[in-house]
């Protein structure tokens, strides 16, 4: 049993992967990390963030409510628990790749970068108010989330008090337009626009010259086609705020999540294992130096 170095209490059971799979998806990443950007080009970022102060609710987990630790951190990888979308593996399907997925990145976050990160998995509601804490959220399998009044008010809240929400992993038509209905909910006065590869974003740290389409799994090492449903071609959206801030960054008819969860598995294609990781630092880089 795992116990927060804060508080002591018990963290999530990670009953789906070793501490010993971690350590060697870290190991072989980190080999072809140190080609790309060796050591002592380590990236600065810039940021000042007040630590989260007090003690934070805890709840059993099957309620699917938060259990985050309590510690000076600059920087949490966040995980967004949204409503609807049942019938994945522990019940909802905003904990697809959970935890792995989020501590192999992590991971590498700390080997590229100078942030204090925390080195465990954080989930929050979307209603929590502790939420603002947290400037970084990702949200995954959104194509069928439906999320309450509770939450829509709170994410809006959270987005206009400048937080940053990462969206991976749906994908085709009609989980494009669940979630459009559903963010429009959020944010029903700002377009969504598509990103052009000569944003900033893709450049702050990695040169991202294509977007590439990352497959499921299975796809991945055994082969076949990479898309899922009538979702051929990968697309980078975005909403912005009236000043030009991004607030919503959207990786649709891709699963960089996927990539990050099996970089140890070693029969998964290095070419989608290292685009994943870099467009993750980027985004994070990104959303915490604007």
């Amino acid at each position: 049993m795992l116990r927060c170095r804060y508080n002591g209490l018990p963290e999530l059971p990670l009953q789906l992967f070793s501490w010993q799979n971690v350590a060697l998806g870290v190991f072989i990443a980190s080999l072809w990390l140190s080609a790309i950007l060796p050591a002592w080009q380590r990236v600065e970022v810039d940021v000042s963030i007040a630590p989260p102060a007090g003690m934070q609710r805890l709840a059993d987990y099957d309620r699917q409510t938060l259990q985050h630790p309590v510690g000076p951190w600059e920087f949490y990888f966040t995980r967004a628990i949204y409503s609807g979308g049942r019938g994945r593996r522990w019940g909802s399907r905003w904990s697809t790749d959970y935890p792995k997925a989020d501590l192999q990145f992590i991971s590498i976050l700390q080997r590229v970068t100078n942030l204090g990160v925390y080195q465990g998995q954080n989930a929050i509601r979307l209603n929590d108010p502790d939420l603002r804490r947290f400037p970084f959220l990702y949200a995954l399998e959104v194509g069928s989330m439906t999320m309450t009044d509770e939450e829509v008010n709170g994410l809006r809240a959270y987005l206009e008090a400048g937080g940053f929400l990462l969206v991976d992993d749906f994908w085709g038509t009609w989980e494009w337009q669940n979630f459009e209905t559903e963010i429009r909910r959020v944010l029903p006065e700002y377009p969504i626009v598509d990103v052009p590869l000569d944003h900033p974003i893709f450049n702050i740290v990695y040169d991202i010259d294509e977007v590439v389409q990352v497959p499921a799994v299975n796809r991945a090492v055994y082969g076949g086609p990479t898309w899922e449903r009538d979702g051929y071609v990968p697309e980078t959206r975005a909403i912005f705020d009236k000043d030009g801030r991004m607030m919503v960054m959207i990786n649709w008819n891709t699963d960089l999540g996927d990539a990050w969860e099996w970089a140890d598995n070693p029969y998964y294609p290095l070419h989608f294992s290292t685009y994943a990781f870099q467009m993750g630092v980027n985004f994070i880089v990104y959303a915490m130096t604007h």
